[in-house]
């Protein structure tokens, strides 16, 4: 199956392959831990029993979601020391203490709170229980600072020095943890995330009308879902152009990869809508351009010049037909998410907003559309920056651990087999979770957890959900 790749690409397969499965959750719970507080806040504020329930609705999903994204994490870190040792040695001593903050500040806040969110409800107050939800909320949101700021280094590098062994030494850590791209990465990713969990949302609601136009619940949780698309998918895209602007100034190649720009354009480039990259020959075939477009959206200006990738030596060129495509999925999406809020803006203001079927279905279809789009940004991002681990200093080939490709490839294999028989599941149990529609009087976690398993179809040890309900696991 993998005989024809060298180690090396089996070794960026692999890490490709965790990292996307990673990624997909920690996507949903960012979102879902803030959807959860807002939930919870405005059930203390105004008291309606609509905002408990769905409160509880979605906290049983954010459990499991939150467990698999921590399961997924931990088995991809241990590939730094498997298969990229050599990046550990040199790039160490700057990625590795980021990445140590991350687990000292976000996981042992969310490790502290977790429990009195998932089984405090009736045991601690209302106020501190709100407020061990906004702790893990706040927790999401530092462990995507600091993944974000390792990672936007490795892209944008400063603030370190090379030693005589070729570490990277730390000297400014102001200036690592805030690099150029980091502030423009941090807040596209994390509104990508609140956009994943908005449209998550959405589709489960609209599904839900579809079946039932006055279920209180769905309804609720249709309408915040469409304030978020509405209001926060043209904000996204704003944040989008000004994320390019800073990558065409530190990261020129990338953009000429996203888009598709073999040749240099000195009076104006075109945006390609379409088209065929051909590395070898260093053209797009069969293009489909509107003419200077891609210098007005970059440079503000008609016939602003484009370099091209032909000013760059070709070995350093990034893989461009997997970032010209992954690059046009996430703006084509984030186009449908913007026609997704305007349609429901229409609705709102035609009162129809709960009886518009064609609204509710383009809904569903739109649920996945958020983790699509985050994940076709990452490839672009991180398939734009090759060849290079660290941009421009440490290259990929130079990377990675002195292993052969059988080692490598027996490993990859087992990570898929492993891995979409236990997402497989995890995936489709969450699916079974959001089929059944929320209801007045949904049970606690604590006090539901031998029913939404059961549901699934897995019967558990009564000494498991004994002890599950007195707080004991």
């Amino acid at each position: 199956m993998f005989e024809s790749f060298d180690a090396i690409t089996l070794a960026r397969i692999q890490f490709a392959f965790t990292v996307s499965f990673h990624f997909l959750f920690p996507a949903f719970s960012i979102g879902l831990a803030s959807f959860l507080a807002v939930l919870e806040g405005l059930w203390l504020w105004t008291g309606r029993d609509v905002y408990l329930t769905l409160f509880r609705y979605w906290l049983k999903i954010f459990a499991i979601v939150f467990a698999m994204g921590v399961v997924s994490g931990i088995v991809m870190s241990y590939q730094f020391g498997t298969n990229w040792a050599v990046f550990s040695d040199r790039a160490g001593t700057v990625v590795g203490p980021l990445m140590a903050y991350e687990v000292l500040t976000a996981f042992f806040l969310e490790a502290g709170f977790l429990g009195v969110m998932l089984f405090g409800m009736k045991r601690v107050g209302k106020g501190l229980h709100f407020t061990a939800t906004l702790m893990v909320a706040l927790g999401t949101f530092i462990s995507a600072f600091w993944i974000l700021s390792a990672n936007s280094w490795m892209q944008t590098p400063v603030g370190y020095s090379i030693n005589a062994a070729g570490q990277f030494v730390p000297d400014d850590w102001w200036a690592i943890v805030f690099n150029p791209s980091f502030p423009y990465r941090l807040v596209h990713t994390v509104l990508g995330a609140y956009l994943t969990t908005a449209f998550i949302v959405g589709a489960v609601g609209a599904w839900h009308l579809l079946k039932d136009r006055g279920n209180p619940g769905a309804r609720t949780m249709f309408s915040m879902a469409m304030w978020m698309a509405a209001l926060v998918a043209p904000v996204q895209a704003v944040v989008g152009d000004f994320h390019g602007l800073n990558t065409l100034e530190h990261q020129p190649a990338k953009v000429m990869a996203m888009e598709g720009h073999y040749e240099s354009h000195p009076d104006g480039a075109p945006f390609y809508l379409f088209g065929i990259p051909d590395q070898q020959a260093g053209e797009i075939r069969y293009p489909v351009a509107i003419p200077k477009v891609s210098s007005l959206i970059l440079k503000h200006d008609l016939n602003a010049p484009l370099d091209g990738l032909d000013t760059i030596p070709r070995e350093n060129w990034p893989p461009v037909p997997i970032v010209f495509w992954s690059f046009r999925t996430m703006v084509g999406l984030g186009l449908l998410m913007i026609a997704l809020g305007a349609l429901s803006l229409i609705a709102r203001w035609r009162g129809t907003l709960y009886q518009w079927p064609l609204l509710h279905r383009f809904a569903v279809l739109m649920g996945p559309s958020g983790s699509i789009a985050v994940l076709a940004g990452w490839i672009t991002t991180e398939v734009g920056r090759q060849p290079f681990t660290v941009y421009g200093l440490l290259r990929t080939a130079e990377s990675a651990s002195p292993l052969d490709a059988p080692a490598v490839a027996a490993s990859l294999l087992a990570f898929v087999v492993v891995y979409f028989a236990v997402f497989g599941v995890g995936i489709w149990y969450l699916l079974r979770l959001m089929s059944a529609a929320p209801h007045a009087g949904e049970p606690e976690t604590e006090a539901g957890l031998d029913r939404p398993i059961r549901t699934a179809g897995i019967t558990p040890a009564p000494a498991v959900i004994a002890e599950a309900r007195e707080g004991r696991t």
